[in-house]
């Protein structure tokens, strides 16, 4: 389906989930729900996690849906959203696991075994994982990620730059 075909779907069923029609919202869920969990996924690298932020994304959107005066800024509200969630997720995440020396020495010996691109990812600083998430997996232009992260247009295509630039650091020291 054509991108703007797809944009113009999502915005007539903002348009009726802002007028209370429940049958738009569930196919606006059926239409999003995939793209969300696989993002949060993405940035988690956890499935139960990842449904949960979904879950919690839906909540809001949900919730705030009749205050998004232009349905056109949809996706990016979302992923915005799931962002936020996915964060918030990924900090009590941190602050919450303890490692064992064993855990230590287990990740130590793996990491020196073959890593692809999503062990690699998760390297990086959860700030360069969700612009790179954002533009390569779910495919968000730069405009889209500026809406969706409420940064500016330069900041997003500055950190991208920096993403990719380590990214491929880390590759290449993967692959000595």
């Amino acid at each position: 389906m054509d991108r703007s075909v797809e944009q113009l779907v999502d915005e007539i069923l903002v348009m009726d989930c802002q007028s209370g029609s429940v049958k738009a919202l569930e196919i606006l869920v059926s239409r999003w729900q995939k793209r969300l969990w696989r993002y949060a996924y993405n940035l988690t690298g956890d499935t139960e996690a990842a449904w949960d932020i979904t879950q919690d994304s839906w909540l809001g959107i949900i919730k705030g849906l009749r205050k998004l005066h232009d349905p056109a800024n949809f996706k990016a509200w979302a992923y915005r959203i799931t962002t936020n969630k996915s964060i918030d997720w990924i900090r009590k995440s941190k602050a919450v696991k303890q490692i064992s020396i064993e855990e230590i020495e287990e990740q130590q010996t793996s990491q020196k075994k073959d890593t692809g691109v999503k062990e690699l990812l998760e390297k990086l600083d959860i700030r360069k994982q969700v612009i790179i998430s954002l533009y390569y997996f779910e495919q968000l232009s730069v405009p889209e990620i500026s809406a969706a992260l409420k940064i500016p247009k330069g900041t997003v295509k500055s950190r991208l730059y920096k993403a990719r630039k380590e990214l491929k650091e880390l590759y290449q020291k993967h692959i000595e």
